[in-house]
């Protein structure tokens, strides 16, 4: 166990967390909504420090990230554990454990070891992804430090319910997000997700305004967020809050956790979603988890010209020129193009 970062101490012995938007006040002997940060005689710990359930060398195409250092390798780790309590969770076996569970779970790791695997293994970056990394903060900064002293950039892959003080103190080290909008209604995020849509919209809001490189992803569910006026709030957002250059990846649902006998998202949903984002304007839009490849190529906002033809994960072929279309010159947003 580590002494957690960003709590404050309270009367008899309590606790209030100020890690992510939850903001639990935590009695002695018991732990947050993540589970793994715990009051022990009035002293905030995580439990999962330095403990990976998952260690893995994964494209950085794969985070979804599509404009960020294209066809490079991320170091990918996560501990076990989340804050959020989604019914449709894709990860639900290492996210979803229980507190017997997670003190059980996960291989030892200092962070010295994990950037030595990132560049051991050639890595352009760690990424910080799998479960929710805002509850392994400690873990993550401090692997996050002593990456950018070797010359790696960090990546989280998120869902968005961190605080502006998590946030300031990770900003030196933090290189680019993707963060998972999953609905545009409150009751969807209380009633399916655990948490509210507000703290998510300004930590979005907040990544922006910081100059961190921003992707973002919604998962369409059929019967949950699917209907067209929500797609077109959420692209709204998107378009006037964040910008038309930040990639949207519509990502198709599939059967898991508690919405197993919920069907797979149509294609005709997930291409009536990508054409609400046309409309308004968004520059990069991606559909992810289907078999079309079309969908995942990189083309110029402004000519149409393919500029990144992908496969899966993988980049077969890159044409951006500096940062730029070959064909029209136009600049593509983007780090590391």
């Amino acid at each position: 166990m580590k002494e957690a970062l960003l709590y404050k101490k309270l009367d008899r012995k309590r606790v209030r967390c100020n890690l992510c938007a939850h903001r639990c006040v935590i009695h002695p002997g018991k732990a947050g909504i993540c589970l793994v940060r715990k009051n022990i005689d009035g002293i905030l710990y995580t439990e999962v420090y330095g403990r990976t359930i998952a260690r893995h060398i994964d494209p950085v195409e794969k985070k979804p990230l599509y404009h960020f250092y294209p066809g490079s390798k991320a170091f990918s780790i996560a501990t076990p554990g989340c804050n959020f309590r989604c019914h449709f969770c894709q990860n639900w076996d290492i996210s979803q454990l229980t507190d017997k569970d997670m003190l059980e779970t996960g291989q030892k790791a200092t962070p010295e070891q994990i950037v030595s695997n990132a560049e051991q293994t050639r890595c352009k970056s760690i990424a910080y992804t799998y479960t929710e990394p805002t509850i392994f903060f400690e873990y993550s900064y401090d692997t996050a430090r002593l990456a950018h002293e070797a010359g790696l950039k960090n990546i989280y892959v998120s869902n968005g319910y961190m605080t502006y003080e998590m946030l300031d103190m990770f900003s030196p080290y933090l290189d680019a997000l993707n963060i998972d909008l999953k609905a545009f209604r409150e009751s969807t995020y209380r009633k399916i997700i655990g948490a509210r849509l507000q703290p998510v919209l300004d930590t979005l809001k907040k990544i922006k305004q910081m100059g961190i490189w921003l992707e973002v992803t919604s998962l369409i569910i059929p019967g949950i967020n699917d209907d067209p006026v929500e797609i077109k709030d959420i692209v709204n957002f998107i378009a006037t809050e964040l910008g038309l250059d930040v990639p949207w990846h519509i990502s198709r649902f599939f059967p898991a956790y508690k919405m197993s006998e919920v069907p797979a998202t149509s294609l005709r949903t997930l291409q009536l979603a990508k054409d609400i984002g046309i409309e308004a304007g968004l520059k990069y839009i991606y559909i992810g988890n289907v078999i079309s490849e079309k969908d995942m190529d990189t083309k110029c906002p402004q000519c149409g010209h393919i500029l990144i033809r992908r496969r899966g994960f993988s980049v077969i072929e890159n044409n951006i020129n500096d940062g730029h279309c070959p064909n029209c010159g136009t600049k593509i947003a983007g780090v590391g193009l």
